[in-house]
């Protein structure tokens, strides 16, 4: 019961975010929302993880490397022992574990529809030699069937002649993804721009 109150509380967390960006970005309020949707709405689920002490940490990698796959992650980590890490200016950062705060990260999806002004963060956890780490990381995502691609305000705001990033179906892309995750972001990009063709750009739903 605690868990299904927590994660209502989130996905609100989430949406009111995405709200944030668009009024950063200057787009109209709830276009994220929107660009989200698909035919079932958005998507949200929350996964709880567990990293054990290692006795040699320097033997193994712990979670590689990478960038989220989706939208915007919200994450509840561990308020006594740390491990996340992001990549700032080539330099690893370490993300201090912080009592009662969510730390929010976001995905591919988002840049994609920013058409860049918004980076997904690569990210990796580095294993300890005490203490377990545990993690509840939240993702609202877009829905399968959602179609993504840059915004067309902000495209014609730089008035570039062609968006920086592709038109594709998320489940596509998650289909992609789970083969490259620990791979570099760009080329993902790159594939899914090969597919383009086949993509039927319609209209972002209307909620």
């Amino acid at each position: 019961k605690a868990m299904k109150e927590f994660t209502a509380h989130l996905e609100k967390l989430a949406e009111l975010l995405l709200d944030l960006l668009c009024e950063n970005l200057g787009l109209e309020k709830g276009y994220l929302k929107k660009a989200f949707y698909g035919s079932q709405g958005p998507s949200f689920g929350t996964k709880v993880s567990n990293y054990p002490p290692c006795p040699q940490p320097e033997l193994i990698k712990g979670l590689r490397a990478h960038t989220d796959a989706g939208g915007i992650i919200l994450l509840f980590q561990d308020d006594k022992v740390s491990g996340l890490q992001l990549l700032k200016d080539g330099q690893w950062i370490d993300v201090p574990p912080m009592r009662h705060s969510i730390v929010i990260n976001l995905g591919d999806q988002l840049e994609v529809i920013t058409n860049g002004k918004y980076k997904s963060v690569m990210h990796r956890v580095i294993a300890q030699t005490d203490g377990n780490r545990m993690s509840l990381a939240s993702f609202y995502n877009p829905g399968s069937d959602a179609v993504i691609y840059p915004a067309p305000a902000l495209v014609e705001k730089e008035k570039e002649t062609s968006e920086v990033y592709p038109k594709f179906v998320f489940e596509d892309y998650m289909k992609l993804y789970a083969g490259l995750k620990f791979q570099a972001k760009e080329p993902r990009f790159e594939a899914m721009k090969a597919m383009e063709p086949t993509v039927n750009l319609g209209p972002i739903a209307t909620v």
